[in-house]
């Protein structure tokens, strides 16, 4: 098994805001190990073949290939027997059916009382993207409305340049819930409508886009605070987050630009965040804004938010339900048992393992031409920028399966403009209303083989790889214009590089 995860108690000394990790026991690279890591990462000139190790995206952790819809809910090659274990009791507890209070199966119940799904595997199918709503009578539970109002910025988080403030929805909360427990009404019913648009690409070939309307209708509590600002969410996919947990923080720091001193228009910034579990600022990392710094308060966010369930780091029984909703608030929980809270630390350590370990597949197809064609086009038109392809992992102690990989994730997990098409006009930490996090693009040519109805950007609106490259802006609208102005031939080349990732 592995050593006991960090908390906040055991924390080191504080270091500066947005290079704290203490959620990593790490061993320094030496000053050779520096060097090979900058040798290894350098951007490749030479499209004529795979570069070594490309294959491996997740280095020794990578999943050998699978052609069915399991390909995102595997161990990695690497763990040991016992880990493996662990690995799938975390995944029984990331698939549990949580019921409500009370129950006779107490290690199950404290569902609600207002919730997105009865699982984690409800909003992440089958550890890959979520789905849209069909239908004005269809509920999805893997896409959901996040929900605040601005505010003032807290005294601790004065010091970070650009924080922007904002506070929960006084009635509503950091989120709208569509399901609830008996005796206590849901909070709304989501609806979106689309309106439809045709792009003319070089060569006579024509896209269609599809901009979605998403509605936050049959609001139970009343109306919605008149600065209320609402970001539609579809659930990403889980593969590589432990490698993204263990890239260096300073590495990432590293490609930030936000003067674009270097003209070529890209300004990357880092979401410099709040961390609940270590009290104190780190990088942001995860969620579709950067907007948390660890998995384990991400996963004890979405237990909290999505599920309901209380955890250590968010004790609430009654979720996110606001002072407001008295029915909620009054409505029976499961706390009142050994477990202390809905899910107790040792359940949480297993989930975050799992979640930390859901395995990166293996690239395919990476020697066809067409696929070297489109990698050639997507460093020629300037996707790297953003799309960063390799980092190496930090060498850790109690981590050997993430510890010292060559990983291959297609991001550099900062803050880009990406224009007012899909802005959402809603910020988080230093994220504005036009920022999003990097997208991860592993396994993304996988993902429709593991759920066919999933689609790609934040809310799920674009169908294919090729729409979600023409929603870009901002910063990607340079790199956008020249796949439009692209030969046919090409712009088929890319998408098969993306495929094959």
């Amino acid at each position: 098994m592995l050593a006991a995860p960090l908390h906040a108690t055991d924390r080191p000394a504080p270091a500066a805001p947005g290079l704290a990790e203490p959620h990593l026991s790490i061993l320094p690279r030496t000053t050779h190990e520096t060097r090979r890591v900058e040798r290894v990462t350098a951007p490749t000139e030479d499209f004529a073949a795979p570069e070594a190790f490309e294959e491996n995206s997740a280095g020794t952790a990578t999943l050998p290939h699978r052609d069915d819809r399991d390909a995102f809910s595997q161990p990695p090659a690497n763990l040991t027997f016992e880990q493996g274990l662990e690995f799938h009791l975390g995944e029984a507890l990331f698939d549990k059916l949580w019921v409500f209070s009370p129950a006779s199966t107490l290690a199950s119940d404290g569902l609600g009382p207002v919730y997105n799904a009865r699982a984690c595997q409800r909003c992440h199918i089958r550890d890959g993207r979520g789905r849209l709503p069909e239908g004005p009578d269809y509920r999805s539970a893997s896409t959901f409305l996040r929900i605040s109002i601005p505010g003032p910025v807290p005294p601790h988080l004065r010091a970070i340049p650009d924080y922007i403030g904002m506070v929960p929805e006084p009635t509503y909360g950091w989120q709208l819930q569509d399901f609830s427990a008996p005796g206590v009404d849901p909070e709304y019913r989501l609806s979106v409508t689309y309106t439809e648009e045709e792009i003319a690409l070089n060569g006579g070939e024509v896209a269609h886009l599809r901009k979605p309307h998403f509605e936050a209708s049959a609001l139970k509590y009343g109306p919605l605070d008149s600065e209320a600002m609402l970001s539609p969410r579809v659930t990403p996919p889980m593969i590589g987050l432990g490698l993204l947990e263990a890239i260096p923080a300073a590495d990432i720091l590293a490609l930030t630009d936000p003067d674009d001193l270097d003209g070529d228009g890209i300004s990357g910034r880092a979401n410099l965040v709040w961390s609940k579990e270590f009290d104190q600022v780190m990088l942001g990392r995860f969620g579709l804004k950067a907007g948390t710094a660890t998995i384990h308060e991400q996963s004890a966010a979405a237990f909290s938010g999505d599920i309901g369930i209380s955890t250590p780091l968010f004790p609430q029984p009654y979720g996110d339900c606001t002072a407001q909703q008295v029915d909620c608030r009054a409505a029976p929980h499961g706390d009142e048992d050994l477990r202390g809270t809905e899910i107790d630390q040792p359940n949480m350590d297993l989930v975050t393992f799992y979640s930390r370990n859901i395995a990166v597949p293996v690239r395919r197809n990476l020697d066809a031409p067409e696929v070297l064609r489109g990698k050639s086009v997507f460093y020629e038109i300037g996707c790297t920028s953003c799309h960063t392809p390799k980092f190496v992992t930090h060498r850790l102690i109690d981590r050997p399966e993430q510890s010292f990989q060559l990983i291959w994730p297609y991001s550099d997990l900062l803050l880009h403009d990406m224009g007012e098409g899909l802005a959402d006009n809603r910020p988080e930490a230093r994220a504005t209303g036009r920022e999003w996090r990097t997208a991860p693009l592993w396994g993304i040519g996988l993902t429709q083989q593991v759920s066919a109805r999933a689609t790609f950007l934040h809310d799920g609106r674009a169908r294919t790889l090729l729409e979600a490259i023409l929603w870009h802006g901002g910063e990607a609208q340079a790199a956008r214009d020249r796949v439009v102005a692209l030969p046919p031939a090409d712009r088929a080349a890319l998408i098969s590089f993306l495929e094959s990732l």
